[in-house]
């Protein structure tokens, strides 16, 4: 029984290897923080303070919302051929 969502067997399934998806979460969870900064910045200014407290104590992290992404399949990868492996 595991309490890591998404589980570490259904992540690998979609990658070649760990490596690629440590590679490719970090990358994604990047992109996810800074839209949500640019986001949040844009909806500060036409939000009340509850409104705002409230969208900042609902949000997963970047990091959890890639991991997600790449066991819903809705993140991939491409690996050139020229590339090492």
């Amino acid at each position: 029984m595991s309490v890591i969502k998404p589980e570490i067997d259904d992540l690998l399934s979609k990658v070649d290897s760990k490596y690629t998806l440590c590679i490719m979460a970090s990358r994604r969870a990047r992109q996810v923080n800074d839209l949500n900064h640019l986001l949040q910045d844009q909806a500060l200014l036409a939000m009340s303070p509850a409104e705002v407290a409230e969208m900042r104590s609902g949000n997963a992290k970047p990091l959890t919302l890639a991991l997600e992404e790449v066991a819903r399949g809705t993140v991939s990868f491409e690996r050139p051929k020229d590339s090492y492996k």
